[in-house]
């Protein structure tokens, strides 16, 4: 028998979009430009893809750190920047996308690029998703208010979103047989 053939790698499989966690060891001992490297060599491979650079702003600690890393990941040529992978202690919080878009806003003004934003990670409710909407007229502008350009990474957002539904149609909620369980 043959042996497998080796993976292929995502952008050729025909991934449109690649994910990139920030190494937070080398960015909260201040090696900046190992970070920026990292990611400057993963937009290289992504071709056409969409790079994404998840952040993880919860172990970042500081409002510095998170603005410091926006700007360090939008250099290095992403395309995204999300808040965390939602498996965290702190995910995103309206302060921390505050600062992200506040980044990406200043980084348009200044280069003339856009780049998304992604808060995940605590995001349940409608009505959390509204004050985020909210933030991103507020801070980024209309330009924002596109799923190029702005989402969400909630999968327990989608499930009180097919519950409201449900009630509007309805005007009753749906029990939780309807909904998956996170």
């Amino acid at each position: 028998a043959l042996p497998p053939a080796p993976p292929r790698p995502p952008v050729a499989a025909g991934a449109d979009e690649i994910d990139r966690v920030l190494d937070r060891g080398a960015f909260l001992s201040g090696r900046y430009l190992k970070v920026y490297e990292e990611i400057l060599a993963v937009k290289a491979e992504c071709g056409r893809a969409r790079l994404k650079v998840i952040f993880e702003t919860g172990e970042l600690s500081t409002y510095d750190n998170i603005r410091r890393a926006s700007w360090l990941g939008m250099l290095a040529g992403a395309d995204f920047i999300k808040t965390s992978t939602g498996k965290v202690g702190v995910n995103a919080t309206p302060a921390n996308t505050l600062l992200m878009l506040e980044a990406v806003r200043d980084f348009r003004a200044q280069t003339g690029v856009q780049i998304g934003v992604k808060p995940a990670g605590g995001i349940r409710t409608s009505k959390d998703a509204v004050k985020f909407l909210v933030l991103v007229n507020e801070t980024a502008g209309e330009d924002w208010l596109d799923n190029h350009w702005f989402r969400f990474g909630a999968s327990s957002l989608l499930n009180d979103l097919l519950m409201q539904r449900q009630k509007l149609s309805t005007g009753r909620y749906s029990g939780p047989d309807y909904v998956t369980v996170d």
